[in-house]
Formats: structure tokens, C-alpha cells, sequence
């Protein structure tokens, strides 16, 4: 038996190793019964329900005719460390860097740069649509994080806020 579709098996296996791992992780938590859920409950279903789902992808992927369709192709570098890069950007802007002496920026310099450098990464960079896209994500950001759910974040740096 020969792999069919790599994509397919390479994702397969993807899936059925990070399920696993998360529900090998869950098992630090107390999982409790169906109807005492304890806080390793939730985290340990997902992770079996992805591993199972991991595992069919993979069997499907295998068979006796190969698909064309489904070979990987090269790894693309760029995106990949653009999209990796803008999450470490958010990252070290909204907590600081106290090591360079980067005091937090706050939310919505985080998010705006996230958008800016993640978009970045695409095959062509529309500067006007990744302004809006930025504005409309740093105030949803704000509104949804800070004002209704209170979590502990600073919206604007603090020689900005005070």
C-alpha cells in the first residue's frame, strides 16, 4: 500500500499527533465524568476527537492509485516567516520586551502591526485595504477584549495613555 494523496497524509498525521499531544496534556488536569466535568474534560474530548479524525484523514490518504493533485510542493519560506514573524511582533508589542527596555504597547499598536506584517506575506500588498483591515481589527480588538470581556490589557502605550 502507497501513500495517495501527501497532502492528505502529512496532514493526517499532523492532526493525530497535536490531538494526541493535547489529550496526553489534558490528562494533568482532573478530568471529572460526563456529568461533573472537571477542567481537563473539554481539552481531552477535543484532543481524542482530533486524533480520530487525524487518523481517518490518514487512512484515506493511503491506496494503490497515486493522486497527482495531492504531492506536496516546496515549502514556501516567506509566508511562513512573515506570519510566524507578525505573531512575535504582537507578542513582544503588547507585553514589551523589558530586556531592550520596549515598554507594552498596547492592544491596538499590536494589532495593527500583526495585520501589517502578516499581510505582508501574501503575493501582493494593497495598502489601503490593509489599513482598513487594521483600523476595523485594532477597534474590534479594543471594543470586544478591553471594554466588554475587561480583560487586563492597555489599549494605547502608556506615554500615550498616561
Amino acid at each position: 500500500m502507497a501513500i495517495r494523496n501527501q497532502k492528505d497524509f502529512v496532514a493526517g498525521l499532523l492532526f493525530t499527533v497535536t490531538g494526541g499531544a493535547f489529550a496526553i496534556g489534558a490528562l494533568e488536569y482532573e478530568v471529572g465524568s460526563s456529568a461533573r466535568m472537571g477542567p481537563g474534560y473539554f481539552p481531552l474530548a477535543l484532543g481524542v476527537i482530533l486524533a480520530i479524525l487525524g487518523a481517518l484523514i490518514t487512512l484515506k490518504a493511503l491506496g494503490d492509485t497515486r493522486d497527482p493533485a495531492g504531492d506536496l510542493g516546496r515549502i514556501a519560506f516567506k509566508p511562513l516567516l512573515y506570519i510566524i514573524g507578525a505573531n512575535v511582533i504582537f507578542g513582544v508589542l503588547l507585553g514589551g520586551l523589558p530586556v531592550i527596555g520596549l515598554p507594552p504597547m498596547g492592544l491596538i499598536a499590536s494589532v495593527v502591526a500583526l495585520v501589517v506584517v502578516a499581510s505582508i506575506a501574501g503575493d501582493r500588498f494593497q495598502p489601503r485595504e490593509v489599513a482598513m483591515l487594521a483600523i476595523i481589527l485594532a477597534a474590534a480588538s479594543d471594543v470586544l477584549f478591553i471594554r466588554l470581556l475587561g480583560l487586563p490589557f492597555q489599549a494605547w502605550p502608556a506615554f500615550i495613555s498616561g
